[in-house]
């Protein structure tokens, strides 16, 4: 019997990828997006029914929200049964953001959602963009021995490499390598062949549906600790209304000063139900805070580990969280649990 021809739904948010110098000024700015596909007369050659779906106005990433988050996986579940894979371009400095939004947004997810863009505007000579996108595209479309797809997860494909996107951040704002997952390995290396690692990639449960979430608190903020930190700095943003969360960047394995007005501030926040998340500012390893005493006084007052987690994705997973539990003890607990393949436990 013949076999249905597979679909892709390409979804255009904006970014570099489809973006054109103005000749007056020399910015970048948007252009229409069919103009985008004719640059890639390739596209024609997929055995892959390739539908289009355009954010109007399409937007630089810096603007980026999680309202536009919520917009994406509305579009994405409201076409899901329509299609056996998503390819979402998207502007680089917040794809890693978005990435890990969707993640969590996208429970059980049984089909990829790639996410792909470009350092260079696809119709320039060197662009990086029609590769990334092609081969986004056959990722999406990939189907296992047992005709399934071959990464039903949310994914960021760029420079030869697709990456879980909840491990992802960005890296580099000159190469055409621009991201990378420093704590979880590639889940498809694309050369001369495309390689799926599927021991690394995640497993549904196939008997049951995508289950999509649409809301998102955004009461969290990030702060990074530096010698010489001000203490009336950190009790006002211990101290702001409404905020619910903070992801505090700390020093290697998770240390921070141990000066006592810092984890007197700290234990007030967690005492007035604050949730105070520790990842370390190095690109790789993970927060161990019984290594050296400086972690262990943070666990005292209260401090959770966010163990090997990116910001990006300890940001946005207290977003999903807080957007789904009132309890500040069941968000902490969640934040503690691998959720979508998001830390190593």
């Amino acid at each position: 019997m013949p076999t249905m021809q597979t679909k892709v739904l390409l979804i255009y948010t904006g970014g570099t990828i489809g973006m054109n110098r103005n000749p007056r000024t020399g910015a970048l700015e948007p252009f229409d997006f069919e103009h985008l596909l004719n640059n890639v007369p390739e596209l024609k050659q997929f055995d892959t029914l390739i539908d289009t779906f355009q954010f109007q106005p399409p937007i630089d990433s810096s603007d980026m929200s999680p309202q536009r988050w919520t917009d994406l996986s509305h579009c994405i579940a409201g076409h899901y049964d329509d299609y056996d894979g998503f390819v979402v371009l998207h502007g680089t400095d917040t794809m890693a953001y978005t990435a890990s939004a969707l993640s969590y947004m996208l429970e059980n997810l049984t089909k990829p959602v790639i996410f792909t863009g470009s350092q260079l505007p696809i119709g320039q000579l060197r662009t990086d963009g029609k590769e990334n996108l092609i081969t986004s595209i056959e990722i999406a479309a990939a189907k296992n021995a047992g005709g399934r797809a071959a990464v039903p997860e949310v994914g960021i494909y760029f420079g030869g490499h697709l990456l879980r996107g909840n491990r992802t951040t960005k890296q580099s704002a000159e190469e055409f390598n621009a991201f990378e997952s420093f704590n979880y390995p590639h889940l498809v290396d694309a050369g001369v062949s495309v390689t799926y690692h599927h021991h690394r990639i995640l497993k549904p449960d196939w008997n049951q549906p995508m289950k999509p979430h649409f809301r998102l608190d955004n009461n969290v903020i990030i702060f990074s600790l530096f010698p010489g930190i001000r203490e009336d700095l950190i009790r006002h943003i211990i101290h702001t209304p409404n905020l619910k969360s903070v992801v505090m960047r700390t020093f290697g394995s998770g240390n921070a000063p141990q000066a006592p007005w810092l984890l007197d501030a700290l234990k007030e926040g967690s005492r007035c139900g604050k949730i105070i998340v520790n990842i370390s500012q190095c690109m790789q390893g993970q927060v161990e805070m019984s290594r050296y005493g400086s972690g262990y006084h943070l666990q005292e007052a209260g401090v959770i580990s966010g163990h090997d987690s990116t910001v990006e994705s300890a940001v946005t997973k207290l977003m999903f969280l807080q957007g789904r539990y009132d309890d500040p003890d069941e968000v902490r607990a969640l934040m503690q649990q691998s959720i979508r393949g998001e830390i190593t436990l």
